[in-house]
Formats: structure tokens, C-alpha cells, sequence
């Protein structure tokens, strides 16, 4: 099977030609392996390959399993693979090997995916950008020198190029979607719990962290979510296995009342620029869905962004201290010992110095988004907004400078955390890491599903995504709207070689 064959298809397409037996899986793993081979040494999507063992793997997959061998990616985060390396995109843990199998794994592999190498990921998944220190940056196919964002910007950057046609994310602040929306690619950040995180985690930022995957089709994320969704034995979410999460494709969505919005409500105070195209996309979607037959109304949910950045910022340091602590116990390396870069280490010093009673008070707020957006889809079913205030920026443009390092290095002085705390360090960390992005942190916190469409391609040539935000627990409700957006013929999805601009 040539690469250009491989890449006309999503992984349901190419299951449905291995059950046909018009290929073998063979000669799509062949197909797989021989594009990240030619495209990887350019785009730096793929940090490390498994292709032995994923050989000796596709051998054992059955033919009539869901996705029937195959070939995909996993996270550099998270996604724990029995003695295999996973670093999390770090210096700090790059010889660090689980000692089992994540129940994600273990479900994607019951599907009857391969796995064949691990995604670039920004160090501990802090970014919306993939520029870790320790590994190579992720080129955005549609473009050489920009990123397809964070993070897990070395998942999309994989799919939107041609090497896998789904490769599995994670999404704790819009992980999934900003990427999605970078690279031109479809984006779903299931509810909370939906997904699990074990054995190793019950829960990763206080739940604000789904894993899922990123695709080209609606189909491969609905048939893959029917796949590896339901908890684990340990919890900590009574969110049972659901079914019927691709029959709910074939059928069109029932009339909806649909709510959009610019995100002015989530921007405001965060120096947001949106550009015009973002803007043009989000009323494209906004006319294509009237033209579909839903019910469509500007309005502006009744949530204070301010707070919500103050407290997603709070929970963002509180956890990261604690992870360098596990590091430091994963590595027997003292903390203020552990390779890890100069803002990794800044953020966690800042994250050591706050009291129980801040992260408490931080987490709160959390019910009270939650609570708001419960009233506010009494009225309306969607919430139709935003990915990102623009299209994807160039590599190192919003990359702490080596100026902002030395500063950041001053919190190393006994006291001088505190201090700036104090002082509003908080709020300009909030800036700093959210005035591009300030759209996607709400489904976290309020563990609603969440999702990016490919709707628009702007002046400039790169993609545009919408994010559309649906009532907690109906992602079937959400993926059925996808699957309508995709046939009405605005989908902005194109093949691999438009993307490579070929």
C-alpha cells in the first residue's frame, strides 16, 4: 500500500479495507511506518517509535475488531506503556519506565489499534504550544515554522500530516482542541470521568484532564470513544460504559437551541486580540447552523472569566508542585536537583508557596461555573465559541524569552515566591499563558464535553477551528451535531497533501 493510498483514508476506512481484505494489515502498518519514517524527520511529531513490538503486536490483532490493526500514537503523557520510556516531554523523567499498562492502553489495544511510536508533548503537558527543551519542536504541517499547538501538538501535527489518521490526547485546559484547531483537524474532549486515568491516576488536575484522541473524521472519534469509555473499578467517577455513540451518527440532530458567542466573557482582562478570521468562523458556524435548522442566538453565558482564569491559574500551580514532587520521588532526584526548565521550575515554586486555603477557595469557584452553565443550558443546548484567538502562532513566539527566564530564575531567593504572589505574579501568569487561548479552560472546569470542528480556513492559509461546548454527560448529543457539521458541506477537513500543500 503506497502513502498516498494510506492517507485517503480515516482509521475506520482503512479497517473497513482490511476487513474487506482489499489490503492486509501488514501493508498498513508497512504504509504507517514508512510515513512517519519520510515525514517525521522534518515535522518532529513522533519522539520515539516501537515498530518491532508494534510488528509482533498487529500480528495478534484480529481482523474483525473495531479498528482491526490499525496504526496509532500515544501521548508522551499519561499514556503509560509497561516498561517502555515515557517522559513526559522532560529531561527530568526521560530513562522513567511505568511498570504497567495505563486501562487506556489497554482498551485502544482490546480496539484492535496498533501502537506504533509516543507524540511530542511540552515538558509535564503545561503549554498550548510543543516546545519542550528535551526533544525536538513539532512543526504544524499546513506551515514550516508554526506550531500546531499544545499540548498535544505532536499528536495533530502526526495526523494532520499524513502519518497515523488518529492518534490518542489528552485535554486538561484545551490540550486537544487548540491543536485541532491549529492543524486544520477534528478535536473531542469527552466529560469528565468519561474516560479513566487508571491505575495510575484516579484523577489528574482535580479532573480538569480527559484523554481521548484527535482524528481527521467524526466517525474514528465516536468509534474509538465507544471503545474506551466507562470508569475504572477504583473510580473515582460513577460514569458507566456507555454504548451508541456511532449509531447516533447516522441519525441528524433534532432541532437545537444553539447559543454563540465571540468569548468576550472569558477574555475580558486577559489583553485577548481575536482576529478577524476567527471571527468570520465563528460566524460561519453560526449561519451554517441556522441553515441546518437549529435555533440560533448570540448571547454571552453569565460566567466571570476573570475568576475562572484566577482559578484554573491557582489549581495549574497547586498541581504542578505536587507533580515535581512525584518526579523527584520517580527519580530519587531532589526537586531543586531535577532537569526541567527554567518555567517548569519558576511555576512550581509559585505552586509550593500556595496555602491549602487559596487552592480550596480556587477549586469552589469550579461548582460555581459549573452551576452557571447548568442554568444557562436550561435555555440552550450548545454553546458555539472560539478555539483560540487566532491561527496558529510561529515556533518560539510565545515560548517564554531567555529575558523572562533569568527573571523567573529570582524566585530561587528565600521568600521572593511569596513575595510575588503577593504582588499579582498570579494574574500575569494568567496573561502570559492564557490572552491567546482563554476559550477552551471553562468545559475543564466544569467537566463539560467540548469539541473543535474544522470550519474555517483563514487569509493567511492556516485553519480555523470552532469549539462547540455541550451539556455535561451528552457527548452522543455533540458528536451527532459534529457529524452534521461534517455533511453539510462547510467542513474545512481537507486531505493530507492539501495540508502538506502539496
Amino acid at each position: 500500500m503506497h502513502i498516498h493510498d494510506y492517507q485517503q483514508y480515516d482509521a475506520t476506512g482503512l479497517a473497513e479495507l482490511i476487513r474487506r481484505q482489499e489490503v492486509s494489515q501488514a501493508e498498513v502498518f508497512d504504509a504507517a511506518m514508512n510515513a512517519i519514517e519520510a515525514l517525521n524527520p522534518s515535522l518532529h511529531a513522533v519522539v520515539r517509535t516501537r515498530f518491532e513490538k508494534a510488528k509482533h503486536e498487529c500480528d495478534q490483532v484480529s481482523e474483525n475488531s473495531v479498528f482491526a490493526g490499525v496504526p496509532t500514537l500515544s501521548k508522551d503523557l499519561l499514556m503509560a506503556l509497561a516498561g517502555e520510556p515515557l517522559a513526559f516531554g522532560s529531561s527530568s523523567l526521560s530513562a522513567w519506565c511505568p511498570k504497567e499498562d495505563s486501562l487506556l492502553i489497554q482498551r485502544v489495544r482490546e480496539a484492535g489499534l496498533v501502537l506504533v511510536g509516543q507524540t511530542a508533548t511540552p515538558e509535564l503537558g503545561l503549554m498550548g504550544i510543543t516546545e519542550p527543551k528535551a526533544f525536538p519542536h513539532p512543526q504544524n504541517p499546513w506551515r514550516e515554522g508554526y506550531s500546531p499547538g499544545g499540548s498535544s501538538g505532536g499528536a495533530a501535527a502526526a495526523v494532520a500530516s499524513g502519518m497515523v489518521p488518529i492518534a490518542l490526547a489528552g485535554d486538561g485546559g484545551g490540550s486537544i482542541r487548540i491543536p485541532a484547531s491549529y492543524c486544520g483537524l477534528f478535536g473531542f474532549k469527552p466529560s469528565r470521568g468519561r474516560v479513566p486515568l487508571a491505575p495510575a491516576h484516579g484523577e489528574v488536575w482535580q479532573g480538569a484532564v480527559v484523554e481521548h484522541a484527535i482524528t481527521r473524521s467524526v466517525r474514528d472519534s465516536a468509534a474509538l470513544l465507544e471503545q474506551i469509555n466507562g470508569m475504572a473499578p477504583s473510580g473515582p467517577y460513577p460514569v458507566p460504559r456507555e454504548t451508541g455513540y456511532v449509531d447516533a451518527l447516522s441519525a441528524s440532530s433534532k432541532p437545537l437551541r444553539i447559543a454563540v458567542s465571540l468569548g468576550n466573557f472569558l477574555s475580558y482582562g486577559l489583553d485577548t486580540q481575536l482576529s478577524a478570521d476567527v471571527k468570520i468562523a465563528v460566524e460561519k458556524a453560526a449561519k451554517a447552523l441556522a441553515d441546518m435548522g437549529h435555533e440560533v442566538e448570540w448571547c454571552e453565558p453569565p460566567v466571570d472569566g476573570d475568576a475562572l482564569a484566577d482559578s484554573y491559574l491557582t489549581l495549574y500551580l497547586g498541581h504542578l508542585a505536587a507533580d515535581l514532587q512525584w518526579v523527584s520521588q520517580q527519580t530519587s532526584m531532589p526537586v531543586q536537583r531535577l532537569a526541567i526548565e527554567p518555567s517548569t521550575r519558576a511555576v512550581g515554586r509559585l505552586g509550593a508557596k500556595l496555602s491549602a486555603r487559596d487552592y480550596e477557595l480556587a477549586k469552589r469557584y469550579w461548582h460555581v461555573a459549573g452551576e452557571q452553565m447548568s442554568q444557562f443550558h436550561q435555555r440552550y443546548d450548545v454553546l458555539v465559541m472560539p478555539v483560540a484567538a487566532d491561527t496558529a502562532p510561529k515556533i518560539g513566539e510565545l515560548y517564554p524569552s531567555a529575558a523572562r527566564e533569568r527573571l523567573m530564575s529570582l524566585l530561587a531567593i528565600p521568600g521572593l515566591p511569596s513575595l510575588a504572589l503577593k504582588a499579582g505574579m498570579l494574574k500575569r501568569l494568567a496573561v502570559d499563558a492564557l490572552s491567546r487561548t482563554p476559550f477552551t479552560q471553562l468545559a475543564n472546569l466544569t467537566g463539560q464535553p467540548a469539541m473543535s470542528v474544522p470550519f474555517h480556513i483563514a487569509a493567511n492559509g492556516l485553519p480555523v477551528g470552532v469549539q462547540v461546548v455541550g451539556r455535561l454527560g451528552e457527548d452522543k448529543q455533540l458528536l451527532q451535531l459534529a457529524a452534521d457539521m461534517e455533511r453539510h458541506g462547510d467542513w474545512q477537513c481537507p486531505a493530507y497533501q492539501q495540508a502538506l500543500g502539496s
